[in-house]
């Protein structure tokens, strides 16, 4: 429990600095680099936070040789997905940042965002859904039911690092 806290602790640390940098920038001038920039912070971000994960699903589920042999390469698939999904939901916040910096949130684009929010968290549990299968038949049900259990809490803790990072969304005017 202790080392699930920690892992937490520092899954949402790299979730709030994730939400800083999908932040669109103040009155600052754009430079030209400067989407390669965030890019390369934001992949290594997702390398020190998929390091954290990979020690906690050692800790937690503490895979015998063989059933290590199956797993990996299954996560190491799932993790390629869980990434696109990733990049999605982080698109997804730019734009909201970018409507809210510029006063252009309105009912059509809000709609539109709603409609991909949605979209996202379904992809995310179909995800889920397909590797809770994949895990189950490589190693047994058991170490999928803990691979499902700590991507979850790390999952929740993602969202309430990334929502405590949104600013409210206020009705529109009359």
């Amino acid at each position: 429990m202790k080392t699930t806290r920690i892992l937490l602790l520092s899954l949402s640390l790299c979730a709030g600095a994730l939400c800083l940098a999908a932040r669109p920038a103040g009155a600052q001038p754009a430079k030209t680099n400067e989407p390669d920039n965030v890019r390369m912070y934001m992949e290594m971000l997702r390398s020190d936070f998929n390091a954290t994960k990979i020690r906690t699903l050692n800790q937690v589920m503490k895979l015998t040789g063989p059933e290590a042999e199956a797993f990996w390469p299954v996560y190491r698939e799932y993790e390629k997905q869980l990434a696109a999904v990733g990049d999605q939901k982080l698109a997804l916040i730019r734009e909201f940042m970018a409507h809210y910096r510029n006063g252009t949130l309105n009912d059509q684009n809000a709609k539109a965002m709603a409609a991909q929010w949605l979209k996202n968290t379904q992809a995310r549990l179909d995800l889920w859904k397909k590797y809770n299968k994949k895990i189950t038949k490589a190693v047994s049900p058991i170490r999928a039911a803990q691979f499902l259990q700590v991507e979850n809490q790390v999952a929740l803790f993602v969202d309430m690092s990334i929502a405590s990072e949104m600013p409210e969304i206020a009705p529109s005017k009359p």
